[in-house]
């Protein structure tokens, strides 16, 4: 009998302290040290998302590209929305769709702006030639010590573009999704125990879970699933653009049970899964992925 392959989930990926760094806005995957794993040579995929038709927000970097990648290499074709100064990470993405013998299609697209929902949900459907999968995850995290240094402006921002997006993307890309498709949030572990120092952007999170779950209700009569991702601390480019406290990101992730920050490509397959067929009697959940931290509504 051969022995089962088994790995130590405390030995993989980074498990070191990382080394100081930081990058103006817009942070750059690419610049990052070390470079998150989103799946480019690691994530096998298995057809479970054959011609399928997606649009993920904040789709160049982090959870968003691994998702991107993934979801390509199960057969998708992947739109893929990005802050504008973000080409170089997207071109990776787009590259990496390509190589997995699907359609890239990119879209620039700043969410604080007003007409920007709307133009990206035309220039997706155009594109694709259809829409049936959503993933909604771009996000703004940026930490402040006291809500004194918080900006009403900051605040603003971070609410448009972590959740109000969502509403509008949701209500302009609902007449397109066929019964069967899926839409999945990105969330976080810090809806359910934020961190002092991201008041804004916890909040918004905490949101996030809420319209999950009040969306799911109204859309299972439409046969469409609705669920939500919630990564614990993930090594992506939001973590390098003011997302931490001065001086913590070395410790980044250490305090999780299995003692080191998670990488993208280890959502892929949650995200993956909610949006495939095999998911079929899911919805109106929030899944956890943590490194061993509990979520609760």
């Amino acid at each position: 009998m051969e022995n089962p392959i088994l790995k130590d989930p405390r030995e993989l990926f980074h498990t070191e302290k990382f080394e100081k760094q930081d990058q103006d806005t817009p942070a750059l995957q690419a610049k990052m040290n070390p470079k998150p794993d989103c799946g480019e040579k690691s994530y096998v995929g298995n057809k479970k998302l054959e011609n399928r038709r997606v649009l993920i927000t904040g789709g160049d970097s982090g959870i968003g590209r691994a998702a991107a990648i993934a979801f390509a290499k199960e057969g998708a074709d992947v739109a893929i929305q990005f802050y504008p100064g973000e080409e170089k990470d997207a071109n990776e993405v787009a590259e990496c769709i390509q190589e997995a013998g699907r359609k890239a299609c990119l879209l620039p697209y700043d969410l604080r702006e007003e007409s920007t929902p709307k133009q990206i949900i035309e220039q997706a459907v155009a594109d694709l030639g259809g829409l049936d999968t959503l993933v909604l995850n771009a996000a703004q995290q940026i930490s402040k010590k006291s809500i004194e240094e918080l900006s009403i402006q900051q605040i603003r921002d971070t609410f448009t573009i972590n959740i109000i997006a969502m509403f509008e993307l949701v209500q302009l890309a609902l007449p397109n999704l066929p019964a069967g498709s899926s839409i999945i949030t990105t969330t976080s572990v810090q809806a359910f125990d934020p961190s002092d120092h991201l008041l804004d952007y916890a909040a918004t999170k905490a949101a996030i879970a809420n319209f999950t779950i009040g969306l799911a209700k109204q859309l299972a009569s439409k046969g469409i699933r609705v669920n939500g991702v919630a990564p614990g601390p993930i090594w992506t480019p939001l973590q390098l653009d003011h997302g931490q406290p001065q001086g913590a990101l070395p410790d980044f992730g250490q305090e999780s049970l299995l003692g080191r920050a998670g990488q993208p490509v280890e959502l892929a397959p949650v995200y993956v899964f909610l949006a495939s067929n095999d998911a079929s009697y899911v919805t109106a959940q929030i899944y956890g992925v943590t490194g061993g931290e509990a979520i609760n509504l």
